[in-house]
């Protein structure tokens, strides 16, 4: 009889930090075999939230016509959040009969699913070898005790769109490096050109919000944590809420932004309503598609984020996504052929071609004819320079609920940014000791 594990129990057993980034993998894994008994045929189901680039639907296609009389896959969609993507996965895979075989998930994860034995240990598959075609700290993200239990697949960091036309209007020639600058900008740019949003990014109260709250905290030299210290009550983040709030206060953008997450953040940008946004490399992709956006690529500009004080450096997130599989799948083999499909040379460049999906490998920054057309190429490999990891704990999960909690009552304006800190300082350091003493 199989014991339901609550929220808080489940999260105690398992926590997980982010080690590090994972980056969508350039051939790493094609023509590898060799580790495990599994299912020889079959249907594969492949779990993985929805995607507006159409590339995911080439990728799964691809699969079946390239293994056609041996494997199929097929597509499980998944909620476009984290959050509760893992907690409908959660809800699956503690029955121990799932039918989902391969995950692409959250970066965080690992531990959590690893530590309740739901994952299957890659090591005798994803050898050192092959480990060592993909970027050190990406791969590491998938390590748990010393084994390894995903394949780094898809990889992005916090970037800033803007309108270059409108700026261009308003007498702006550079993008904002200070958030002061593109507090001034984007009321300038809005009010010359009658534009709804100066600024739309990610402040709904989930993780896209926590991520979004930890770059603002960061670029003011604040952090949550320094190894199992938590150091988050301090003035640099207060500051940095602050100034998270002042996009609302001072009417950059409304209320509205209280609810936003990424989809209603790139559609309110490619519909032309808004003169700045926060958000992934993805979207870049699809701002040539006339079907999803009214604003063509030409109109578009990136950068890396804003700092607090110019010269600093920009201190986007890190955000990925890794290849699990599941503990119980009867289709290892296919399993594992999927993945290797997934990394494999063509199927990596068409995504990034197509979808703005940032590659991955080491050699992938050094192709010249996806630099020259993916111009998020050489920003991306920029900013993931400099991009951080979520705070790094076994209680990650539980911790981000209260982070979330938080940094939204700031940006609503229902609690003010020293109270917040000071409110997270005393939970999360509950959290440690709970966790601990468990």
């Amino acid at each position: 009889m199989i014991r339901r594990l609550d929220r808080r129990d489940f999260l105690r057993l398992g926590g997980t930090g982010l080690a590090g980034m994972a980056l969508l993998g350039s051939g790493a894994l094609a023509g590898c075999g060799g580790g495990g008994e599994g299912g020889s045929g079959g249907t594969v189901t492949y779990a993985e939230g929805p995607d507006d680039t159409g590339t995911l639907k080439k990728l799964l296609d691809g699969f079946d016509k390239k293994y056609e009389g041996k494997y199929k896959v097929k597509y499980r969609e998944m909620p476009a959040d984290t959050q509760g993507f893992f907690d409908k996965l959660r809800t699956e895979l503690q029955t121990g009969n799932s039918d989902i075989d391969v995950i692409a998930g959250d970066v965080i994860w690992p531990a959590q699913l690893a530590s309740n034995g739901w994952l299957l240990d890659l090591s005798e598959r994803f050898t050192k070898d092959l480990q060592s075609k993909f970027i050190k700290g990406n791969v590491e993200s998938n390590v748990y005790q010393g084994k390894i239990y995903g394949v780094p697949f898809v990889t992005g960091a916090g970037l800033l769109y803007y309108r270059k036309d409108l700026l261009e209007k308003s007498d702006f020639s550079k993008a904002p490096k200070t958030w002061d600058e593109l507090k001034q900008m984007a009321n300038k740019a809005q009010e010359d050109s009658g534009t709804k949003f100066g600024f739309v990014f990610q402040g709904g109260e989930y993780e896209g919000g926590v991520v979004n709250g930890l770059e603002y905290i960061w670029s003011y030299g604040g952090d949550v944590l320094k190894g199992d210290k938590v150091v988050v009550d301090s003035p640099e983040a207060a500051e940095g809420l602050a100034t998270y709030r002042s996009m609302i206060s001072d009417g950059v953008t409304t209320q509205a932004m209280t609810t936003y997450k990424e989809e209603e953040a790139q559609a309110t940008f490619l519909r032309g309503d808004a003169v700045f946004m926060r958000n992934w490399s993805y979207v870049y992709a699809l701002t040539s598609d006339p079907a999803q956006s009214e604003i063509k690529p030409e109109q578009v500009g990136l950068s890396t984020l804003p700092v607090a004080t110019e010269g600093q450096e920009p201190a986007g997130a890190l955000g990925a996504t890794n290849l699990y599989v599941n503990a119980t799948t009867k289709n290892e083999d296919a399993a594992w052929a999927l993945i290797q499909y997934m990394t494999a040379p063509e199927q990596q460049k068409m995504r990034a071609i197509e979808g703005a999906r940032l590659p991955v490998t080491k050699r992938s920054y050094k192709d010249k004819e996806l630099r020259e057309k993916v111009p998020v190429i050489a920003l991306g490999e920029k900013a993931l320079k400099t991009a951080r990891p979520r705070p790094v704990s076994p209680y990650y999960s539980d911790m981000s609920l209260k982070m979330a909690e938080q940094f939204a009552a700031v940006l609503r304006g229902d609690t003010r940014p020293e109270q917040a800190t000071k409110t997270l300082q005393s939970e999360l350091e509950s959290i440690i000791e709970q966790g601990k003493n468990a």
